[in-house]
Parts: structure tokens; sequence; C-alpha cells
């Protein structure tokens, strides 16, 4: 499977969580090919602002893994990660991230800062954006645009 398959199963997380009324953000790990974790955001759900995709997912990897340490597996995303969850690839010692969308506000990948590739720490994650960005991006746009004529 190539970057943009495992994408669209992030994708599929995402619009999970659109459908539970949480912000559309998926994301998926892989290991050797194969899927291992999968998760989307599910703040509302569990009245936790740490319950982005990305931290979700690292847990469900690292039981799946039998050890914290990620580093033979890829992290898909849809959105840029945030400081929080940049901050969390790196320490899970992520070994590649690729995600969808940029995130200008918040992005911590690319956008405002490159947490998983900053020398200045003891990991380095390299990291691949814009993987199915429109489609990524027109997720959480129709998300926002339905929260606003809800409001």
């Amino acid at each position: 499977m190539t970057d943009a398959d495992y994408m669209r199963e992030a994708l599929a997380e995402a619009r999970l969580a659109a459908e539970a009324g949480e912000m559309p953000v998926g994301c998926v790990i892989v290991r050797e090919g194969g899927i291992i974790a999968r998760a989307h955001n599910a703040c509302e759900a569990l009245r936790d602002a740490t319950a982005h995709a990305e931290l979700l997912a690292i847990r469900r990897a690292s039981a799946a893994c039998g050890d914290w340490r990620l580093n033979k597996c890829t992290l898909y995303v849809t959105l840029e990660p945030c400081p929080m969850c940049a901050g969390a690839i790196m320490q899970a010692r992520v070994g590649r991230l690729v995600f969808g969308a940029a995130d200008p506000g918040q992005g911590c990948a690319g956008s405002l800062y490159r947490i998983p590739e900053d020398p200045a720490f003891p990991h380095f994650c390299p990291s691949d954006g814009g993987v199915l960005a429109e489609e990524c991006a027109s997720l959480l746009k129709a998300f926002f645009a339905h929260r606003r004529n809800d409001a």
C-alpha cells in the first residue's frame, strides 16, 4: 500500500469522528505494511482535551507492539499534529510521520514549528505533509461550516 492508501484509512477514521460530532481527525499507525492501530478524535465523547487521534492511536500501537518505542512505525494523520501530538510522536520514537492537511494555526510538523525534526531533541522523526491534503482539508472545512450554521 502507498502513503495515499494509508491516508484513506485515516480519512475513514476522520469521517467516524465527524459522525460522532468530533473534530474530524483520523489516524492510523502502520508497522511492516500492516495497520496496527487506528483512532479518531474523541475529546467530546471522553471529555478529555488530550483525546486526539494521534495520542489514542499511539497508545493502541504501543499495546499492540508491547513497547512504547514505535521506531519501526509510520503514523498517518489527516491534520498536521498540534504541539501536544507532535511532542508525543517524538516521545514515542515514531519512525516516520505522514500528515494530510497543514494546520497554519497550530501545526507543529512544518507550519509553525517542526517538533518531530528538531535536532535539539534526542529523537528525529522525518515528516511528510500534503498527502491527500485537499480531501483532508475539505472534511475539516465541511465540519466547521456545519458548526457555524448550527451556532
